[in-house]
């Protein structure tokens, strides 16, 4: 080949491969999420963090990435099929082993985290660009972890504490609930395992969160300001007080059988007898027509004109 027949050729692949990038790479778009709510490190970290993204750990880890974390719905990786500790080196649990997120892995103790307390039910919400099928499950690590040492797989326990396949997806989240792990304190990490079933992608998350034994006793009724079973106590006085709300309604409300009650009318009814308004009547105030006065003033006007008659005709016999 001629050096001008090499050149047209490069020519023409320079020309043409700008032209099918289109082609090639217009597959459909794969799921990206990452969990808000406790707060993931990717997102406290980005642009969209608000104040976290100006902490000092957030500050260290965009200066390590060397970029900002502008993509934090993007952290995954493809084919790994389950086999996330041969896949995912230790020291680099947070960023996937992906070197653009390599910022998340820094051994520090004061990321932004989430406060949580031993035992809750905790509400997860994970954002979700694209619906996809497929499990989530979530790790904490062991008590006595430390912050302050890159996270390996040994600090997490073999097996999820909790997981979730195919939530639904509501305004743009996965939304579901787990509960924490009753024997933790301190400040620990919530690793969240995202695999896909309808793709090949699987998705890492660190969420900083700090278990408060405070926040617990709070929640037991046992804060400060506040005698033990207080908090107890006023919810069996809400409930009493609602239920006797839900009975005042019920009194004007009718019976759920098809059967009409004894002695009320649809319309105009009267009680049945016994003085006794059926369910789902309403008793009407006595009027001078229908009320209990009424038998007694006929019955009085009818005596006295049997009197003022009685003693007209002894009269007219008299004078005779």
């Amino acid at each position: 080949m001629s050096r001008t027949t090499a050149h047209r050729a490069a020519l023409a692949a320079a020309l043409v491969t700008p032209l099918l990038l289109p082609l090639t790479t217009a597959v459909p778009a794969r799921a990206h999420g990452a969990p808000t709510d406790p707060v993931s490190r990717v997102l406290a970290c980005s642009p969209e963090g608000g104040e976290r993204a100006r902490s000092a750990a957030c500050r260290a880890a965009v200066a390590a990435n060397g970029a900002p974390f502008t993509a934090w719905d993007n952290l995954r990786v493809p084919n790994v099929n389950g086999a996330d500790r041969q896949r995912v080196p230790d020291g680099k649990l947070c960023s996937g082993g992906l070197p653009a997120y390599r910022g998340l892995d820094l051994p520090r103790a004061d990321w932004p985290a989430t406060r949580v307390s031993p035992g809750e039910a905790l509400p997860m919400r994970y954002v979700s660009t694209i619906p996809h099928e497929g499990t989530f499950r979530m790790y904490l690590t062991k008590p006595g972890y430390d912050p302050a040492r890159p996270l390996t797989w040994s600090d997490l326990p073999a097996e999820p504490f909790a997981e979730v396949t195919d939530p639904p997806l509501t305004k743009g989240a996965y939304r579901f609930r787990v509960t924490l792990p009753s024997d933790r304190t301190g400040r620990h990490v919530l690793y969240t395992v995202w695999q896909n079933s309808s793709t090949p992608d699987t998705y890492y998350s660190c969420s900083d969160v700090v278990f408060t034994e405070q926040q617990r006793k709070e929640q037991e009724g046992q804060g400060p300001g506040r005698e033990p079973g207080a908090e107890a106590a006023g919810a069996k006085e809400k409930k009493k007080e609602k239920e006797g709300e839900e009975g005042k309604e019920r009194e004007g409300e009718p019976e759920a059988s098809g059967t009409p009650q004894e002695g009320a009318a649809s319309s105009g009814g009267t009680p049945s007898a016994g003085g006794a308004a059926p369910a789902g009547t309403v008793k009407a105030a006595p009027t001078a027509a229908s009320g209990p006065s009424a038998p007694a003033l006929a019955g009085g006007a009818a005596a006295v004109l049997l009197l003022v008659g009685g003693g007209a005709l002894a009269v007219r016999r008299r004078r005779r």
